[in-house]
């Protein structure tokens, strides 16, 4: 695992933790909840890029 990769992959974990906590309020801030769940896919994005090797053309 590369350092990049790493850094990624504790980013998704911190972004998935806070919004597991923000979904579990009692009355949740819906906009938080689709800025961390855009930050959290785009991460998982470019992990799935860094997973797929550089592109050839």
């Amino acid at each position: 695992m590369t350092a990049r990769t790493f850094k990624l992959t504790e980013m998704h974990q911190r972004i998935d933790a806070r919004l597991r906590a923000a979904q579990r309020r009692p009355a949740p801030d819906w906009a938080e909840l689709s800025r961390l769940k855009r930050a959290k896919l785009r991460i998982k994005d470019m992990l799935a890029r860094l997973a797929a090797g550089p592109r050839r053309s």
